[in-house]
């Protein structure tokens, strides 16, 4: 019997970023990430009278799916999954699911979207999702999304704390002894992760001993970052993740575009920057000392980003 809860409930869930180790992560190599907590997924489950069913709305993308109607949506996949978790039956609910994170690119929306529509579920049902519950069930949600995912995504999303993280083991809490500053600028362009994934794991399986010493550079550049941040040697960290874009250009995943984001910043006074995510599209991050945050994103906005902002990482 489910628990009384008064309703409308409502949930979130954050935005990541990558800092280091993007692709090389599908390939065993370590990854460091760090959620982005001011831009959130956000879901709220209402009422509706007996008999009505359940229905999910995403007025963003203009969808309205009806549960028992739509097998094979991932919104849909994610209530489903979420329901046979708690042994629930569905329910008479409307979840009304609205996200500030651009779609394809980078900041984990589809994850957030799916870590959002969980937990309120969850919280509908009296329920407490513990975050390796989360991470799980999104993880799931993920494959349809994009593939062969690495999980980095909906592991960070589901702790909300930076992660050091290794396919097929547990997170790691990262430990960050000194705040830093990020400015995020969108590239506009949609960032076509399973295609980029894809398109790596061809170059890997023509290419297996170069690919491979590729993924072992960006994992010697992570275990140097993962050093810097629990040292506290933010400034450090700015010429690691300059190689770190160096290596995803030679995969073939970066773009003129996002190189030229990359430089901007860098000239504008970023201690290093690189693109995130899947590239080819996406986001690109700058590492800037908080004084120079304004200049720095002036100068991607001027460099053709669709929009650029800032987030700190908190220290423990």
């Amino acid at each position: 019997m489910m628990a009384e809860t008064r309703l409308p409930v409502e949930a979130s869930a954050c935005g990541k970023v990558i800092l280091l180790g993007e692709h090389a992560v599908v390939y065993g190599r370590p990854a460091l990430a760090a959620p982005v907590c001011g831009l959130r997924a956000r879901a709220r489950a209402e009422p509706l009278p007996p008999g009505a069913g359940c229905w999910i709305e995403a007025p963003d993308t203009g969808e309205r799916l009806r549960l028992s109607e739509a097998p094979d949506h991932p919104l849909a996949r994610t209530v489903r999954l979420a329901l046979e978790h708690l042994g629930l039956p569905e329910p008479d609910l409307r979840l009304v699911l609205r996200s500030e994170l651009p779609v394809a690119g980078g900041l984990g929306s589809s994850a957030a979207a799916s870590a959002a529509l969980v937990r309120a579920l969850f919280r509908w049902a009296d329920r407490t999702p513990e975050p390796e519950i989360v991470s799980a069930l999104v993880y799931e949600i993920e494959k349809l999304h994009h593939g062969t995912p690495s999980g980095i995504d909906n592991t960070v999303i589901a702790y909300e704390r930076p992660i050091r993280f290794v396919r097929g083991r547990p997170p790691v809490l990262l430990r960050i002894a000194r705040p830093f500053t990020l400015v995020i600028a969108d590239s506009g362009v949609p960032s076509p992760t399973r295609e980029t994934v894809a398109a790596v794991r061809a170059g890997w399986e023509r290419e297996p001993a170069r690919y491979e010493a590729l993924f072992d550079a960006i994992a010697d550049l992570v275990q140097e970052a993962e050093a810097c941040l629990q040292a506290g040697a933010i400034e450090a960290l700015g010429p690691l993740l300059d190689a770190n874009h160096r290596i995803l250009q030679e995969l073939g995943v970066s773009s003129p575009l996002l190189d030229h984001l990359v430089e901007a910043a860098r000239m504008a006074g970023a201690l290093g920057a690189k693109l995130t995510g899947g590239g080819r599209g996406g986001n690109v991050i700058a590492l800037v000392r908080p004084e120079d945050v304004e200049v720095v994103t002036r100068a991607l906005r001027a460099a053709g980003a669709r929009g650029a902002f800032a987030t700190e990482v908190r220290a423990d």
